[in-house]
C-alpha cells in the first residue's frame, strides 16, 4: 500500500481551532487580573458541567458571553486576552431568572440551530463544537477541560487539605503544605488502520448500539511513545499487526482531559481477533462498502466534532453523512 506524503485531513478539527491568546504571563498578575475583572468591556462564559449558553443568530452560533458584573458567583478561571478583551471562565449553574428560565426565555433541551433566534439554550460541545465559530469554540473547550479538573482536584493529594484556586485558575495550591498541583492531560492515540487493499477498520465497544462504528483509540502509558501505544493498542483490541504509524494531527477531547493524537497506519494481516471487553464488533471496510452502510443506516459514524470523523473522511477522500 502506497504511503501518501501528501496526506491532509479533510476539514478542520473543530476543537482545535481557538484563537484566543492564552496570555500565560497575566495569570500570575494578581493586580491585573483584578482590573481586567472588574473591566466592563471583559467577557465571561458560564460553564456548568461542560454546558454553557449558546444562542443563534441569523445562520450563526455563538456562546452567551457576560460583562463580569452581570456572571454569577464561583471559581473563575483566566482563559485569554483577543484584540484587547479579556475573556473568563465562571463555574456556575447557567444563569437563570423566574421559572428556570434564561433572561426570561425557557431553556428548553433542543439542538443550537433548532432554537428560536435569540433564545439561549444550553449545549455542550458535542452539540455545539462544530457550529461556533473559532474564538468561540476555543472559548468552550478550554472551558469545559479546565471546570472538569477543578471538579476532581477540591483537595490536596499529599495531605486532604482543600485546596485554592491561583494562578487564573491554572494552578490549585495547598495552603497546609504549599505543593501546586496543575491541570492534567491525558495524551490517548486514536487511529485510523488501512489494510492492504485499502480497506479502513471500524469497530465499536461494548457500552455502544449495533451500527455504531468508529476507529481505534487508547490511552498512552507510562514510558511509551505515541507510535508504540498505537501498535499495542491495535494488538491488544484486535489482534492484528500495524507498521508504519503516520501522524496526521491532535485535538483535545476534553472528556475529561484528554488530548487526541491522531494517526494513519498500515495494517500487515486482517484477521480480527475482538478483544471481548473492549471491542464487540470490528470489520473492514472499502469505500464502497462504508458509502452503501451509511446510505442504508446500518452504519452510523462518530460526529464532524471529533476526531474520528475527520479520519475516516480522510482515509474515504471526501466528508460522509450518517452521524450517531
Amino acid at each position: 500500500m502506497e504511503t501518501r506524503a501528501d496526506e491532509q485531513l479533510i476539514g478542520p478539527l473543530l476543537l482545535a481551532r481557538g484563537t484566543i491568546d492564552r496570555s500565560a504571563v497575566l495569570r500570575s498578575n494578581p493586580a491585573w487580573l483584578e482590573r481586567a475583572w472588574h473591566d466592563p468591556t471583559s467577557r465571561v462564559l458560564v460553564i456548568d458541567n461542560g454546558r454553557t449558553l449558546v444562542e443563534r443568530v441569523g445562520d450563526e452560533v455563538r456562546a452567551v458571553l457576560y460583562p463580569p458584573a452581570d456572571a454569577p458567583p464561583g471559581e473563575r478561571f483566566l482563559l485569554g486576552v483577543a484584540d484587547g478583551v479579556a475573556y473568563f471562565a465562571v463555574s456556575a449553574p447557567l444563569p437563570t431568572g423566574p421559572g428556570g428560565d434564561v433572561n426570561g426565555r425557557v431553556t428548553v433541551p433542543m439542538h443550537p440551530h433548532e432554537a428560536p433566534e435569540g433564545r439561549p439554550v444550553p449545549a455542550g460541545l458535542r452539540q455545539a463544537g462544530g457550529l461556533l465559530g473559532d474564538r468561540d469554540a476555543g472559548l468552550l473547550v478550554y472551558a469545559v477541560a479546565l471546570e472538569a479538573w477543578h471538579s476532581t482536584h477540591q483537595f490536596c493529594p499529599r495531605c486532604g487539605t482543600r485546596t485554592t484556586v491561583e494562578a487564573g485558575g491554572h494552578i490549585r495550591v495547598c495552603p497546609h503544605d504549599g505543593s501546586q498541583h496543575f491541570p492534567r492531560v491525558d495524551p490517548a492515540v486514536i487511529m485510523l488502520i488501512r489494510d492492504a487493499d485499502d480497506r479502513c477498520l471500524l469497530a465499536r465497544g461494548p457500552q455502544w448500539p449495533e451500527g455504531r462504528l468508529s476507529i481505534l483509540a487508547g490511552f498512552v502509558e507510562p514510558g511509551e511513545s505515541l507510535e508504540a501505544a498505537v501498535i499495542r493498542e491495535v494488538a491488544e483490541e484486535v489482534g492484528i499487526i500495524v507498521t508504519s504509524p503516520r501522524y496526521l494531527g491532535s485535538q483535545p477531547w476534553p472528556f475529561p482531559r484528554s488530548l487526541m493524537l491522531g494517526f494513519f497506519a498500515n495494517a500487515l494481516s486482517t484477521e480480527l481477533t475482538p478483544d471481548s471487553e473492549e471491542i464487540v464488533d470490528a470489520r473492514w471496510f472499502s469505500r464502497e462498502e462504508l458509502a452503501h452502510a451509511l446510505e442504508t443506516g446500518e452504519v452510523r459514524l462518530p460526529p464532524a466534532v471529533s476526531i474520528a470523523r475527520r479520519l475516516i473522511e480522510t482515509w474515504y477522500g471526501s466528508p460522509l453523512t450518517g452521524d450517531w
